[in-house]
C-alpha cells in the first residue's frame, strides 16, 4: 500500500522537488564551457584524423610502402632476370615459351605490367623503383632534419654575429644550382665509387651517392631558416629565462626547450621535403644521373620508355603513375599536417 503524499500548502514558497529530475551525463557535458585538457600533439593528431583527404593519402602511402618492401620477398621474378623470348610483352601476356609451359600444365606467374625490351618483368622493376624513391625521400628528410635542426637552433639561440654569419652562409647555399652541383659531384666521385669496397655504395652508383651528398649540402637550408625563426621567438619565453637563471647550459636549453617546441614545424617541413626529394631523384634519374644500371628507378624507367612510347605506352604509364601517386599523397598528407599543427586553425 503506497504512502500518501502530503499535500503541499498552496501559500508555501518551497519548491516541490518532484518537479525536477537528475541531469543525464550528456546534459552535464553540454554545460561544460571549458575545452578538454589535452596535449598539443594529441590535439593535432585528433584534427588530422578528421581530415579525410590526409587520412586517405596516409593510407595510400602505407599501401605503396608495403608493396615496395614486402612484395619483392615472395615475387617470382627479379629486376635483373632476363628472358629474350618475352620481350615487350603487354600486361598479363605470355611468351611462346611460357605458353608452352602452360599447355603442359605448368603454372606460370603472369607479367602483371608486361615486360621491357630485355624481357624483364616490368612490375617488379616498378616496385623496386618505388622502393628506391621512398628510400631517397625518407633518407633525404632525415638528412634535412638533422642538419637543419642543428644549424637553425644554434643560429637562433646565440643570435648576434653568430646568427649573421650563419645566415649569410645559408643565403650563399640558396644561390647554388642543385642540378649543376649533382652533375659536378657525379663526375667528381665516380672514380671513388668505382673503387669503393662498400657493396651498397657500388650498387647505388655515383649518381645516387651524389644525390644524397647534395641533399646534405643544399636542401637543409629551408629547415634551418624555419627552426631559427621558431627559436628566436621561443628564447624570449619565461621558462627559457628561468633555465638560464638556474645555470642550464645552452646545449641543454636547446635540447630540452627549443627543439621540442619546434616539433610542429619540423614535422611539416619533413613531410613536404619527402615528395620534393622523390621528384628530384626521379628527375635526375630521368637524365641518367640516378642509380646505376641495372638497379631500376622510376625516373630511369620513364626515360627508357620514351624510345618506345608509341608502341608500348604502358612502359611509361606505370612508372609515371607511381611517381604521381607517391608525390600527390605526400603533398596532401603534408597539407593535412600543416593544417593540424597550425594553432590558428584550431576549432
Amino acid at each position: 500500500m503506497s504512502e500518501k503524499k502530503k499535500l503541499k500548502n498552496p501559500l508555501s514558497l518551497q519548491i516541490d522537488p518532484d518537479l525536477f529530475r537528475e541531469a543525464t551525463e550528456e546534459e552535464k557535458k553540454q554545460q561544460v564551457t571549458m575545452r578538454e585538457s589535452i596535449s598539443f600533439m594529441r590535439d593535432a593528431l585528433r584534427r588530422l584524423r578528421k581530415n579525410k583527404i590526409a587520412m586517405i593519402s596516409l593510407f595510400v602511402i602505407i599501401i605503396i610502402a608495403l608493396i615496395a618492401f614486402i612484395v619483392p620477398t615472395f615475387y617470382p621474378y627479379t629486376y635483373t632476370k632476363q628472358d629474350v623470348t618475352a620481350q615487350n610483352l603487354g600486361p598479363f601476356q605470355y611468351s611462346a615459351k611460357e605458353q608452352m609451359k602452360i599447355d603442359k600444365g605448368i603454372s606460370v606467374f603472369p607479367h602483371i605490367m608486361g615486360t621491357d625490351n630485355l624481357g624483364r618483368d616490368y612490375a617488379i622493376r616498378v616496385i623496386y623503383g618505388t622502393r628506391i624513391s621512398l628510400l631517397v625521400g625518407i633518407f633525404s628528410a632525415l638528412i634535412v632534419i638533422i642538419i637543419g635542426i642543428f644549424y637553425g637552433s644554434i643560429s637562433g639561440f646565440f643570435g648576434g654575429k653568430v646568427d649573421m654569419v650563419m645566415m649569410r652562409i645559408v643565403d650563399i647555399i640558396y644561390s647554388l644550382p642543385d642540378v649543376l652541383i649533382v652533375i659536378l659531384l657525379s663526375v667528381a666521385i665516380k672514380d671513388w665509387v668505382s673503387t669503393s669496397k662498400s657493396e651498397l655504395i657500388a650498387r647505388l652508383g655515383a649518381g645516387m651517392v651524389s644525390i644524397f651528398i647534395v641533399f646534405g649540402l643544399l636542401y637543409w637550408v629551408s629547415m634551418a631558416r624555419q627552426v631559427r625563426g621558431q627559436v628566436l621567438s621561443i628564447k624570449q619565453q619565461e621558462y627559457v629565462l628561468a633555465s638560464r637563471a638556474i645555470g642550464a647550459s645552452p646545449a641543454r636549453i636547446i635540447r630540452k626547450h627549443m627543439i621540442p617546441n619546434c616539433v610542429s614545424v619540423i614535422i611539416i617541413i619533413a613531410a613536404m621535403q619527402i615528395p620534393s626529394a622523390i621528384f628530384t631523384e626521379s628527375f635526375l634519374s630521368f637524365l641518367g644521373l640516378g642509380v646505376s644500371v641495372p638497379m631500376p628507378s622510376l625516373g630511369s624507367l620513364a626515360s627508357e620508355a620514351r624510345t618506345a612510347l608509341r608502341s608500348y605506352p604502358y612502359q611509361l604509364i606505370f612508372p609515371a603513375l607511381a611517381i604521381f601517386l607517391i608525390v600527390l599523397s605526400f603533398n596532401l598528407l603534408g597539407n593535412g599536417l600543416r593544417d593540424a599543427f597550425d594553432p590558428k586553425l584550431r576549432n
